[in-house]
């Protein structure tokens, strides 16, 4: 039987996260991402308009031997309070399908073309939206 001494505890709130110097950083990552992306622009609170809250999610990445590889934070808007049909129309994330995956790499194999894999750090912030949409400050 084998014991773990290290216990990982993730914030479960702003408030926690922020009496660590480690969260606060990631946190400020996360905010610098967002506004290097252009994600939002501050402006007076619209009255006739519905506000989005936000909320901080927390998690830490652990290597195979369970020391801390990193901890990530991630601003998240509660889209749950919106409404289908009157806040918005559709929702759509721009995902490969894993047969159009399979027939890229069949092709390749085919052709004897090399193939490169890649991860855009934050693409799911690089979405453009139609419809404007109000957000709780941070």
């Amino acid at each position: 039987m084998a014991q773990c001494n290290m216990c990982i505890v993730e914030p479960d709130s702003f408030e926690e996260a922020d009496l660590d110097k480690s969260w606060r950083n990631v946190m400020k990552a996360e905010l610098e991402m967002i506004e290097k992306n252009d994600t939002w622009k501050l402006m007076d609170r619209p009255f006739s308009k519905p506000i989005i809250g936000v909320k901080w999610v927390y998690k830490t990445e652990l290597n195979l031997d369970g020391s801390v590889q990193k901890n990530k934070a991630r601003l998240m808007a509660k889209g749950y309070s919106q409404k289908p049909g009157i806040d918005y129309n559709e929702t759509f994330a721009p995902v490969a399908r894993l047969d159009t995956i399979r027939t890229l790499i069949a092709l390749a194999a085919q052709k004897e073309w090399n193939l490169y894999q890649l991860d855009v750090k934050s693409a799911f912030l690089n979405g453009v939206l139609k419809e404007e949409v109000y957000v709780e400050q941070p």
